[in-house]
């Protein structure tokens, strides 16, 4: 039923194979698929890349994820002209591409920053202290704290580039996985991975400045790809289509 997929787009290939399925009736509504842990050996690929596939597919209306029970299938409900355009860059992929950036901004940061830019620093996170509980005003200051970070080495096309970075967060498909695991214990987290970040810089420690910006982006990765909580069961796919996937 399924078949390994190619290097290009992982999560994308997966999906479209998922949703073929759906949409030709071989996966029924209410069926319920298999764990994250098992999709990700049928399809030989990471768990992040079927945790883009799965939240793709629930933004689009063909599954439907239950903290805690499981991955089902459910009747679609946007129309092709509404699914998400071809060059979409998922979540893990936006993490990804922020630790090339970012780390080196960081970096760079440490070298330049002046008793001002701490300053800036240190008010950014006095107001994200205050705004743990409102999300959407923490996400718009975490925002701003990245931006104060590029804004350091005075170089416009950086500072575009991040904050366009960060408003890809706004999509329907961040949304969705944001709203299983974003909440105040997380923001807090995050905040207090801005503070070590915001330390390096003001010590004027690059490495440091580096290693706390990875840090910082490998914790958001881990929190983006804690478990559903669903157990583990029989699958809702035959086992022979699993040793058609091919896995590792």
């Amino acid at each position: 039923m399924f078949s390994a997929v190619e290097s290009r787009r992982l999560y994308r290939q997966v999906a479209d194979q998922m949703r073929g399925l759906i949409e030709r009736g071989e996966l029924a509504p209410g069926s319920r698929l298999p764990a994250e842990r098992e999709l990700a050996q049928m399809f030989g690929v990471s768990r992040p890349t079927i945790r883009e596939a799965l939240i793709v597919l629930e933004v689009e209306g063909f599954i439907d994820i239950r903290m805690g029970s499981g991955i089902y299938v459910t009747a679609p409900k946007l129309s092709s002209s509404e699914m998400p355009p071809e060059d979409f860059e998922g979540p893990f992929e936006l993490l990804r591409a922020r630790a090339v950036v970012e780390c080196a901004i960081a970096e760079e940061a440490a070298r330049l920053a002046r008793p001002e830019h701490i300053a800036v620093l240190d008010d950014n996170l006095a107001r994200m202290a205050a705004a743990l509980e409102d999300r959407r005003l923490a996400l718009a200051l975490d925002r701003e704290f990245h931006v104060i970070v590029s804004s350091i080495i005075a170089n416009q096309t950086l500072n575009r580039f991040v904050g366009s970075i960060h408003d890809m967060r706004m999509t329907p498909y961040f949304e969705k996985l944001a709203s299983y695991f974003e909440n105040t214990d997380t923001w807090r987290a995050a905040m207090e991975e801005h503070r070590v970040i915001r330390d390096a810089i003001a010590a004027g420690d690059p490495a440091a400045a580096r290693a706390a910006m990875r840090a910082h982006l490998d914790q958001s990765q881990i929190r983006l790809s804690a478990s559903f909580g669903e157990e583990p069961s029989d699958s809702a796919i035959p086992a022979a289509a699993g040793r058609r996937a091919g896995g590792n």
